[in-house]
């Protein structure tokens, strides 16, 4: 369906409640919408499911499940408002977080200064220490679903995972492992134990993901790469990934350290709980901000190393000379 078209069902379907404005570009399982809220006067995104995946889904379930994630509430969790039907599309709703995502920001600003990478892990590390503690696994983090508010990481779709997996309907229970988006979650960033579609997979499905993101935050490139997504799986279940100390020897040990324990294959050998991470973050965390970094929310300058030695040699040339020309006026 053309997005004139899907634009104009949704807003024939929802006049009552929402003004549709425009498309957004990103969405894989969705298409996302901005639309004025009528009742609170505010901006909200709307994401529409595929038709293919909704018709695996059960309408009712899935709008319970939502409303039972909605009650996550966390700094670095963009909440989920609600899910209906519009029309024949099924759709949920969360705030506009009017701000760029950690793959937009990745894409123009290489390398990343350390304590930057090690500042957005600890925010999506936190967020995902919360949601664990309330039973929600996410089972797609990745950049696009990392954004930043007022210059700190904030995750998006959390539940949404969750919502899709339980309200699959029984007609159709083989989605459940296939469906993009559903128990696979994104090649490059699935644990393996998600890739080989584990039924018992737990929260540290999630944390080998975001090992996967700050590895290629520190390195430029995720562990494994591929053209068919069997291929990169088969990698996320055997390989070994190549040291981040070896890609980037000048990377804080403590930060390296984690993230590699992040990308062990086996749930029992990663970190136990986000919170773990948090903790051992905190030296590389600790460390001054560069002054070219927007992680405080505005972007600065930052003097070369180099600077200060020259200033201070053109010092001392100028004071021997200084020192001549007064003797000789003497």
């Amino acid at each position: 369906m053309s997005a004139r078209d899907l634009r104009e069902e949704l807003q024939h379907a929802l006049h009552d409640e929402y003004t549709i404005e425009r498309e957004l570009p990103r969405g894989g399982m969705s298409r996302v919408f901005v639309a004025m809220e009528r009742a609170l006067h505010r901006h909200v995104v709307i994401k529409v499911l595929s038709p293919e995946l909704a018709a695996s889904l059960s309408a009712e379930r899935f709008k319970r499940e939502i409303t039972w994630a909605a009650r996550l509430q966390h700094p670095h969790i963009v909440p989920l408002l609600s899910a209906g039907l519009a029309g024949k599309h099924l759709f949920y709703t969360m705030p506009l977080v009017d701000g760029e995502s950690l793959r937009d920001r990745m894409n123009r600003e290489r390398p990343m200064a350390f304590a930057d990478i090690a500042r957005i892990t600890e925010d999506v590390a936190g967020a995902l220490a919360y949601a664990h503690e309330e039973g929600v696994v996410h089972r797609d983090i990745k950049p696009e679903n990392i954004m930043f508010f007022h210059g700190r990481a904030v995750v998006l779709d959390f539940g949404i995972g969750k919502a899709l997996l339980d309200s699959t309907t029984a007609e159709t229970e083989m989605l459940r492992i296939t469906q993009a988006g559903m128990s696979l979650g994104t090649p490059m960033y699935v644990a393996p134990e998600q890739a080989r579609g584990d039924a018992e997979l737990d929260h540290r499905a999630d944390l080998y993901a975001l090992g996967v993101v700050a590895y290629e935050l520190i390195t430029g490139h995720p562990p494994f790469t591929g053209k068919q997504p069997a291929a990169i799986f088969e990698a996320h279940a055997k390989k070994v990934p190549e040291p981040i100390k070896l890609r980037r020897p000048d990377t804080p040990s403590s930060l390296a350290t984690i993230v590699m324990r992040c990308l062990e294959k086996q749930p029992d050998d990663r970190p136990r709980t986000g919170a773990d991470i948090v903790r051992a973050l905190a030296p590389a965390s600790a460390a001054p901000v560069a002054r070219g970094s927007t992680v405080g929310g505005r972007a600065g300058w930052q003097l070369p190393a180099w600077l200060p030695w020259v200033v201070a040699g053109i010092t001392s040339v100028v004071a021997v000379v200084l020192a001549i020309l007064y003797a000789q006026a003497r």
